[in-house]
């Protein structure tokens, strides 16, 4: 039977929708960037106080993450995302009244135990109707969803911001109400939609449903035991790294760059919304067709560290630039790379994992990758509040790109002989 129908429908029918979540979550996540232009002022935010602000969502998304795809794993995929999505919509929408910087660190907390999961849990659930073959493919669409939350949400919360005061409320904070909304309406949606496995998927036909459990890349994750000593393989540890540089320098970017942009341009927030949401074009385009140029050509390595050396260069040369045409030209093919990078990351490490040890590494080497959330706001945060500009926070985003493109180096001079080729811990 051949696979390309299947994948397909795989697509359509789960990782769009898979998406869709993330997109929600991305944006009730980062729209705190826009609200700072306002909130900061109202509730005396210092530079070093928003980037704590903002980076201690990672401390529940690092405490959130195991016990999250725990519980996947046993009520299935309807009950854990309707659950996941209806927490973190009603914390984000609580934002809106938030008096003091206590309230503001509990809910971005909250919020983050409610998304910590979502990443992770989204990858060990496609895997089940992932081929080998298909799989860079079907794990980046739902990263798909992050750069393009920017590009609708940055002009929407410039738009939102933008308005006069609704209903009595500040805009930032009716800005905050209005984007949580449809996360709240999703949530109840994905309690009737989403199947548990292939043998469930009623939009695929019996003979569908039989190859694909025979020939998805991993298996039920219900009926795998999870082999906790994967933990010890050195890859793991290497890929968290290097999954810790490509989000830091994604979110070092969303979190500062409409202040960035303000200070550059002197733009009201409508026209800087536009302007940043240019980047992140970039890197949804680039997301998806490494990607897919990834799985064709069954190439993994120079995938991820070339884009990585590019993104560096990019990010560094828009800093150069200033405020110009040239300078923005490099920041989309900074965030080009940086997708591109980011696109084909987790078909690196799920090439030597079992499906016994697959659930465990990339929940840990996902949770690494959101420390980069909580590191780098802050750190930036800091290093512009001492040096008072933004030139140090730009060498901050440069320094851990590079070094992701020396991690994929690690990695593959570790495991070239492995390549193409998933080891089994239970045989050592």
């Amino acid at each position: 039977m051949s696979e390309n129908p299947i994948a397909a429908k795989v697509r359509i029918r789960l990782a769009w929708p898979c998406a869709a979540f993330l997109l929600m979550s991305s944006l009730d996540r980062a729209n705190v960037s826009f609200a700072a232009t306002s909130m900061n002022a109202e509730l005396g935010f210092t530079p070093a106080q928003y980037g704590f602000g903002a980076g201690i969502l990672f401390v529940g998304f690092l405490a959130g993450q195991y016990p999250s795809v725990l519980l996947l794993q046993r009520v299935g995929m309807r009950a854990w995302l309707a659950a996941c999505a209806i927490l973190w919509g009603l914390a984000s929408g609580a934002m809106a009244f938030i008096e003091t910087h206590a309230q503001f660190y509990t809910l971005r907390v909250l919020i983050g135990i409610a998304e910590g999961g979502l990443a992770p849990g989204i990858v060990i659930y496609l895997s089940q109707f992932a081929t080998e073959r298909e799989r860079a493919t079907t794990f980046s669409l739902p990263m798909v969803a992050i750069p393009v939350s920017v590009v609708i949400g940055a002009p929407l919360s410039g738009w939102l911001m933008s308005q006069e005061a609704t209903f009595g409320l500040s805009t930032w904070r009716f800005m905050f109400i209005a984007e949580a909304l449809p996360t709240l309406v999703a949530g109840l949606v994905a309690a009737l939609y989403f199947p548990r496995s292939p043998e469930e998927a009623a939009w695929l036909t019996p003979d569908e449903r039989a190859w694909l459990a025979r020939n998805a890349a991993r298996s039920d994750t219900r009926k795998v035991r999870n082999d906790w000593r994967v933990l010890r393989e050195p890859l793991v540890p290497l890929a968290g790294l290097l999954w810790f540089c490509l989000l830091s320098g994604s979110y070092g970017v969303i979190f500062w760059l409409p202040q960035v942009l303000s200070a550059l341009t002197g733009h009201d927030l409508l026209a800087i919304g536009i302007i940043g949401a240019l980047p992140w074009v970039g890197v949804a385009l680039g997301i998806y067709f490494n990607a897919m140029h990834s799985d064709r050509t069954g190439e993994r390595v120079w995938h991820v560290a070339a884009p990585a050396l590019v993104a560096a260069v990019g990010v560094a040369l828009a800093w150069v630039g200033g405020a110009g045409a040239l300078a923005l030209a490099a920041l989309v093919v900074a965030g080009l790379a940086l997708g591109a990078a980011q696109g084909a990351f987790w078909a690196l490490p799920a090439s030597y994992l079992t499906p016994a040890g697959f659930s465990v590494a990339v929940v840990a080497i996902n949770t690494a990758g959101s420390a980069g959330g909580l590191v780098m706001p802050h750190l930036m945060g800091i290093a512009r509040e001492r040096s008072g500009g933004f030139a140090v926070p730009t060498l901050l985003v440069v320094t851990v790109m590079l070094l992701a493109a020396l991690l994929v180096a690690a990695i593959h001079l570790r495991y070239r002989s492995r390549q193409n080729a998933a080891f089994s811990l239970t045989q050592k």
